[in-house]
């Protein structure tokens, strides 16, 4: 399963929870099993506490490091040869099961929801207090804030565009309201056309989406079939993807994210 399709199951995270043994006072070996958390410990500055990502990670400071298998199917045996003495992990039905292992097996696992824009921040700062420097992540926090400011800030005044965030095609999976990729739209300017849902990710009808009449069809981390368009139906509706990952990884690339769907809605 691809990244993005791995990010649009997230259907129903749950919020932080610690599994395992006590999470030791010092931390000096951390394996991520998300992209967005690699990222933070990254943007944290502590990129050489890091000894194990998935095969998703496309950081270059990340490039020498073992992967240990993917979003949905990290690799127990492959987390435990890196001897980590934590394992920052995103909750989701799919890797339940992997994670509980190694809990199980003795080894410290921190989960973070990552599916708002709150839950992005609190992930920065319970990271950077995980690995002692607090600050560093209020800061990082902040500048987030400041980040979507400013994209609100050069949206106000222009007339608000009708997008649908597409992290899926078979099945249509959306971006909701209240996911982080749907607020950052509504920071954007945009209008999410894909209604008013509660859920962050949702699967969408082909007929829900041609009545939904977007005038923009944002393709996150998927691709149409060359020659067709991507949404029955929606053959005149202009499509966009993205410039870059950032809008697939929920952590410090949001300022990135910001701009990529900018680019998206206007060109």
């Amino acid at each position: 399963m691809s990244l993005a399709l791995a990010l649009a199951a997230l259907l129903a995270a749950g919020p932080r929870a610690h599994l395992g043994p006590a999470t030791p006072a010092q931390v000096h070996r951390v394996v991520t099993l998300a992209p967005a958390l690699s990222e933070m410990v990254l943007a944290l500055g502590a990129q050489e506490r890091l000894v194990g990502v998935t095969r998703f990670d496309d950081d270059p400071r990340t490039a020498g490091l073992p992967r240990i298998g993917g979003y949905n199917d990290p690799q127990p045996e492959a987390v435990l040869a890196v001897k980590p003495d934590l394992v920052l992990a995103e909750p989701a039905p799919q890797n339940r099961g992997p994670v509980d292992t190694l809990a199980r097996l003795g080894v410290p696992v921190e989960a973070f929801p990552l599916s708002t824009v709150a839950d992005i921040e609190q992930a920065v700062q319970g990271i950077a207090e995980l690995l002692a420097v607090a600050e560093r992540g209020k800061t990082l926090a902040a500048e987030l804030e400041q980040a979507r400011a400013r994209a609100r800030s050069a949206a106000s005044g222009k007339p608000r565009v009708r997008a649908v965030l597409v992290f899926g095609l078979d099945p249509l999976v959306v971006a909701g309201n209240s996911s982080f990729a749907g607020e950052l739209l509504q920071d954007v300017g945009g209008e999410n056309a894909a209604g008013d849902s509660d859920k962050p990710f949702f699967r969408m009808s082909a007929e829900a989406a041609v009545r939904a009449a977007p005038e923009v069809i944002v393709l996150c981390g998927v691709q149409a079939t060359p020659g067709r368009a991507p949404l029955p139906g929606l053959d005149k509706t202009r499509a966009a993807t993205l410039r870059s990952t950032a809008l697939l990884h929920p952590g410090p690339r949001l300022p990135e994210a910001l701009g990529d769907l900018q680019a998206a809605l206007r060109p």
